[in-house]
């Protein structure tokens, strides 16, 4: 299941975002990946344990907490901290074809989570830079994704996915992993279209119609039986 969420921070939020980040110090991207994916990995990134890092973090934490659409797709039981990269075309930034690591484990906060889901929250427009797409292979073929600044794509970590090189401009982004409540990705997307269906029939009936409240609690009554907390 491959959703796309927009709006999830605001433009200004962004263009503070992007502020911030430009007066930070950045390093070789390579210092946060694994054994395979260090071998085509070439961007930068701002360090994951610095100030400017966490802090930028916290604030896309607490805006992914005001998001229905991710909380409804990714049920997430637990978010690893956001990290920050950014591709620039004059360096030939690029990240071959890789599957993110299945555990991921942060020292400052003890958190170790397994990687369910990944995620790219976009801070650069797409007329910012050329190339720099996000591709992901799935079961259906492969996914050009290029959003809007503020706006985040939520993936299998199992995918094999890439960044096509930039050439030209710069490509900033913040990225993380989270482990959801459901395990299952089937089970999930399901519980993932029931939801939606669920919204669709409260704009039209009003959240006290008999069936939405039935078919509500058939909703609660699943991520029940298949949560695993």
């Amino acid at each position: 299941m491959l959703i796309c969420v927009a709006d999830v921070l605001s433009k200004s939020d962004v263009a503070d975002f992007r502020r911030i980040m430009d007066a930070a110090d950045w390093e070789d991207g390579r210092s946060t990946a694994g054994a395979q994916s260090a071998l085509v990995k070439k961007n930068q990134q701002l360090p994951p344990d610095s100030d400017v890092s966490r802090a930028l973090g916290r604030r896309v934490l607490s805006a992914l907490t005001g998001s229905p659409r991710f909380i409804s797709a990714a049920i997430p039981l637990q978010i690893f901290p956001p990290l920050f990269n950014r591709y620039a075309a004059n360096d030939g930034h690029h990240f071959g074809i890789h599957v993110d690591n299945a555990v991921r484990g942060d020292h400052l906060t003890g958190l170790r989570i397994r990687t369910d889901l990944s995620v790219t929250l976009f801070l650069s427009e797409p007329e910012e830079y050329d190339g720099g797409e996000l591709v992901i292979e799935d079961n259906y073929g492969s996914h050009d994704i290029k959003l809007e600044a503020g706006s985040l794509v939520l993936y299998p970590a199992s995918s094999l996915h890439m960044v096509t090189p930039v050439t030209s401009g710069m490509r900033v982004a913040s990225f993380f992993w989270l482990q959801s409540m459901i395990r299952d990705a089937h089970a999930r997307s399901m519980i993932f279209d029931l939801d939606s269906a669920i919204q669709s029939l409260v704009e039209r009936l009003g959240r006290d119609d008999p069936e939405t409240v039935k078919l509500t609690g058939i909703y609660h009554n699943l991520i029940r039986y298949w949560a695993d907390v």
